[in-house]
């Protein structure tokens, strides 16, 4: 029967010579495998970079043919143009507010204020998207907002003559219009109220001949209907008889009435 004994550890009888080789052919490898992974690295972020740089021009490409077709007031080609631009560079505000322009000139104004939106959005700083903004809620006729986005459009760019002169001058006017009709036709209405609330009643003449006559009438079939009352009497055996009872000498039924109505 064989006995256990202690066992010495793996490697124990490794030379000191052959474990420093070793270590040393492991930090190679090790050294290897790390250039690769940087190698990589380093293509897949170049490839990113050579796609992006291609869609930037791509998108570039479309924007101007789009711009060259808007010129020509072909607007549907251009918005095809730009839209295909907009799939490459999604975030150019740039596109979406020559969108918005073009979709105005079509008036399309609903798309417009969208397109218009998308543009502020994308470039909150873009005086020229908060002006093109303003006039699509203008064509909607929301002054109001319209108003704002010139304001925001200024106080990005305050020296620009096109937006004070044309744009917020002439929504500041609309809009006073807007509110000098809005007093009109509330004070009309309130006139009309109080015209209507002041209209006198018919002076009816209660006393005439014709009226004393009807009321005369109506008291005399009063009075009738008072002295004689008609009363329908029903038996067990289901005879129907109509009596008529005087108001001094109203008859009984006998005990084979069970129903009787008036």
């Amino acid at each position: 029967m064989a006995s256990f004994g202690w066992k010495r550890k793996i490697g124990e009888k490794v030379s000191k010579a052959t474990s420093q080789q070793f270590e040393a052919e492991a930090a190679d490898d090790k050294g290897l495998v790390d250039d690769d992974e940087d190698n990589w690295v380093h293509a897949t972020k170049r490839r990113k970079e050579v796609l992006l740089e291609d869609c930037m021009k791509k998108s570039k490409q479309l924007k101007d043919e789009g711009a060259n077709l808007a010129e020509n007031r072909r607007y549907r080609e251009a918005i095809h143009k730009w839209d295909e631009a907009l799939q490459l560079t999604p975030e150019d505000a740039t596109l979406y507010e020559m969108k918005s322009q073009v979709l105005m000139s079509l008036h399309e104004m609903f798309p417009a204020v969208h397109a218009a939106e998308m543009a502020v959005q994308r470039n909150p700083r873009s005086w020229d998207a908060w002006q093109t903004l303003g006039r699509a809620q203008l064509g909607l006729g929301e002054i109001a907002l319209a108003i704002r986005s010139f304001q925001v459009s200024l106080h990005i760019f305050p020296m620009n003559p096109e937006v004070w002169k044309e744009d917020l001058s002439w929504a500041r006017k609309l809009h006073e219009q807007q509110e000098k009709a809005t007093k009109t036709e509330a004070v009309q209405a309130l006139a009309k109220a109080k015209e209507f609330a002041q209209e006198s009643i018919p002076d009816y003449d209660f006393e005439s001949d014709e009226i004393v006559a009807v009321c005369a009438a109506i008291a005399e079939k009063e009075k009738a209907l008072s002295a004689a009352k008609t009363v329908v009497i029903v038996s067990a055996s289901g005879t129907v008889e109509t009596v008529t009872e005087k108001e001094d000498c109203a008859t009984t039924p006998d005990d084979t009435i069970f129903i009787r109505a008036r």
